[in-house]
């Protein structure tokens, strides 16, 4: 099993902070080629300041990606810096509290466009391109994965606490939407897997817990291995479903929480 990468092409959307910037880093160290796509121009350029294209190559594209002419203007930009795209990690979410009895602030409608139906955009315009690619190919190795595609959700979609309602019910959905994804891509040999976070010391989480010294240890104590994970132990996930050596797996949803959904504990916290 080979867990290389060396030479891909990822795109990975929410890739100025957190997650999706551990991802992307790790890539380019890996050897792929990665366009790191945000809405953040002045982090996407001072993050991409620190990653040298040693191994691989790392470009970036600024963008609002709840619009159709930039989702199209990404794909552009990734065919002209590396003219193929091999991996699509949907790594653009937002964790809001919600009240769930006030239409104004229940974040449902927020929370969808950024959690799920940018991934949904994004995966219809990226598996089309990676349809082409695979059509044009050879077929003399006709087995070989076509392309891979990665939706970052939670266990937050697995739990009932109100006041992440938006949250639960978009993380929800986009697993739903990696199952039906997944079923349809892959007789074009393209596979669509989620990753579950629990607790992850990204951006949000950063913010939730300043000066939260009881919010932290309430997390660590709800979580059998003790402890919070980095952001860096996803991109090695990642790193995983992207390669070639998880070939023969789609359609899943990989709960990485340390083992926090096996307590069930509904009190406990969902970030």
């Amino acid at each position: 099993m080979t867990l290389a990468i060396t030479g891909k092409t990822a795109v990975v959307t929410g890739a100025a902070n957190g997650v999706g910037l551990a991802i992307a880093r790790h890539f380019v160290e890996r050897g792929a080629n990665v366009m790191f796509a945000d809405m953040d121009e002045g982090r996407l350029q001072s993050e991409l300041g620190d990653v040298k294209d040693e191994k691989g190559a790392a470009r970036y594209f600024a963008g609002d990606l709840r619009e159709k002419l930039a989702r199209a203007n990404l794909l552009s930009a990734t065919l002209d810096a590396f003219d193929r795209v091999d991996v699509l990690v949907n790594a653009s979410r937002q964790v809001e509290v919600s009240d769930p009895l006030d239409p104004k602030a229940d974040k449902v409608e927020a929370l969808l466009a950024t959690n799920l139906m940018i991934s949904l955009r994004m995966t219809q315009l990226f598996a089309k391109k990676m349809i082409r690619q695979g059509e044009e190919e050879s077929t003399e190795e006709e087995a070989r994965p076509s392309g891979s595609i990665i939706n970052l959700s939670s266990i937050a979609a697995r739990r009932t606490v109100p006041e992440m309602l938006a949250y639960s019910v978009s993380s929800a959905a986009l697993d739903q939407l990696t199952r039906s994804m997944a079923v349809t891509l892959a007789p074009h040999r393209i596979r669509v897997n989620a990753i579950a976070l629990g607790s992850v010391m990204s951006a949000s989480l950063q913010g939730a817990l300043r000066d939260e010294d009881v919010h932290r240890q309430s997390i660590v104590d709800h979580t059998p291995l003790g402890r919070i994970a980095g952001a860096g132990e996803l991109a090695e996930v990642a790193q995983f479903l992207a390669s070639d050596g998880s070939g023969f797996m789609t359609g899943q949803v990989l709960t990485v929480d340390g083992g926090r959904t096996l307590l069930d504990a509904v009190d406990a916290p969902v970030h």
